[in-house]
C-alpha cells in the first residue's frame, strides 16, 4: 500500500474491521458458530467500495435484470458470499495483512521511492479509473518511480475495483489482450 495513501486505506480498513468486531456474535474472536450478522455487514460495507460510483449510478447491481432492487443485490451477492464463503478471523487477519503492506518497510527504511526505483523486474501495473481502493493516480506515482521497469495501463472501465476480477466479459478480454501483448514483448 503506497504511504500517500495509507490513511484512506487504514480507515476504509478500520471500518470493515469495526463492523465485523462489534457484531453481537463475533463474541470477541472466540465465536463457537459463524458470527454471520458481522460478516453480513461486512459484505455490505465491502459492496460500497468494490465498485465505483458510476457503476451503481449506471444500475450495474441490477446485473440485466437478475436481480429486481439495490438491497437483492446487496443480500444474495454480498452478505450471502460473506456469510457462507469467510471465516470472521481469516477477514481480519487479511485486513491486517492489508494494512501493513508497505515493500518500503521490509527494506530500505520507509523509503517509498527508494524501494520502488530499486525493482529490476518488468512490471505491468493495471489499475482501473474507478478503482477506489487503488486509483491510476497512485499508480502513476509507483510506476514513475521504477526506472522504466514497470508500465501503466488504466482500465476504463465504470466497475471499480471489480475490473480485474472477471466480473464481465469486455474488462476481461482488454486485460487478457494487454498481458498477452506484454508477455510478448
Amino acid at each position: 500500500m503506497s504511504q500517500f495513501v495509507k490513511g484512506y486505506v487504514q480507515s476504509f480498513l478500520e471500518g470493515l474491521k469495526a463492523t465485523l468486531s462489534a457484531s453481537r456474535d463475533f463474541e470477541d474472536g472466540h465465536y463457537k458458530s459463524t458470527p454471520e450478522r458481522g460478516l453480513r455487514a461486512y459484505g455490505r460495507v465491502y459492496a460500497g467500495w468494490a465498485y465505483g460510483q458510476t457503476w451503481y449510478r449506471n444500475y450495474g447491481h441490477l446485473y440485466s435484470g437478475r436481480y429486481p432492487d439495490l438491497n437483492s443485490f446487496l443480500r444474495e451477492e454480498w452478505e450471502e458470499s460473506f456469510a457462507m464463503n469467510w471465516d470472521a478471523n481469516d477477514l481480519l487477519t487479511l485486513l491486517e495483512t492489508w494494512k501493513s503492506g508497505d515493500i518500503s518497510l521490509v527494506r530500505d527504511g520507509g523509503d517509498l521511492q527508494r524501494s520502488l526505483m530499486s525493482i529490476k523486474a518488468r512490471g505491468l501495473i493495471m489499475p482501473c479509473k474507478t478503482d477506489l481502493y487503488f486509483p491510476p493516480e497512485d499508480s502513476e506515482f509507483e510506476v514513475s518511480h521504477c526506472q522504466g521497469s514497470a508500465r501503466l495501463v488504466v482500465i476504463d472501465s465504470f466497475w471499480g475495483h471489480m475490473a480485474g476480477g472477471g466480473a464481465n466479459v469486455e474488462d476481461h478480454e482488454f486485460i487478457g489482450r494487454v498481458i498477452t501483448k506484454f508477455m510478448e514483448e
